[in-house]
């Protein structure tokens, strides 16, 4: 299986002159699971080359086996510096399209014609796309075949207007994720605040927060085990 993932190149958390970018788990727990299953990984961002990293993802209290895993593993780190431009890949060349968040997507991938170019003609071709936390607002401006919102009517997931709240950022982010699905009309639900919570609808998986990467990964392998 050929995996691209998508990271955000935004790196300024609104007006508080904060640094944000992609949540290290969220990219660790999925990269690690996908190579332990003998796929392949390819890394994209708007910007290409390294993606900033959430500095707060990385503070002790984050950090988890997959974060160390990743750290350590040359081949990873090696591949984060140097991203392709989202703009240079095609999804005709990818099995399956997987988006950590972070609070940076919400800034430049939300509004990326190339993301929703790329999630459109992944999911048109029979793939699935999975995103976690913040990612699938992502899917903001993402339509149907037949024009309207993708999510409308789908069963979604994503981070909590009360996970939002409780990291203060309610009044900094440019929309919430939670009430941006909703208003779309999707069909959105939620497990309890920080517990891994993933949602499959056909070919789309969304998880609802960091704790949600690596079941939503396990989600997307399974659909190409045996």
């Amino acid at each position: 299986m050929k995996v691209l993932i998508v990271l955000t190149s935004h790196d300024r958390l609104g007006d508080t002159g904060k640094k944000t970018g992609f949540w290290l788990e969220e990219l660790a727990a999925p990269y690690r699971r996908f190579i332990e299953a003998g796929h392949d990984i390819t890394l994209a961002s708007p910007a290409g080359g390294r993606p900033p990293l959430d500095p707060k993802s990385n503070e002790p209290g984050f950090q988890t086996d997959d974060t160390h895993w990743f750290e350590a593993n040359a081949e990873a780190t090696a591949a984060l510096a140097n991203t392709v431009r989202l703009d240079s890949v095609s999804a005709d060349d990818y099995d399956t399209v997987f988006y950590p968040g972070g609070h940076g997507p919400l800034w430049d991938l939300a509004e990326d014609p190339a993301s929703v170019r790329l999630i459109e003609s992944t999911l048109r071709s029979g793939k699935p796309v999975a995103l976690v936390c913040h990612a699938p607002g992502v899917l903001r401006h993402v339509t149907a075949e037949d024009g309207t919102p993708l999510v409308r009517g789908r069963r979604v997931t994503g981070f909590t207007n009360t996970e939002e709240a409780a990291v203060e950022l309610v009044d900094v982010v440019p929309f919430l994720v939670e009430d941006e699905l909703i208003g779309l009309g999707g069909d959105y639900s939620k497990g309890a605040d920080w517990g891994s919570y993933v949602v499959e609808d056909g070919l789309l998986i969304t998880g609802q927060n960091p704790a949600s990467s690596a079941e939503a990964a396990d989600a997307l392998i399974a659909r190409f085990a045996g």
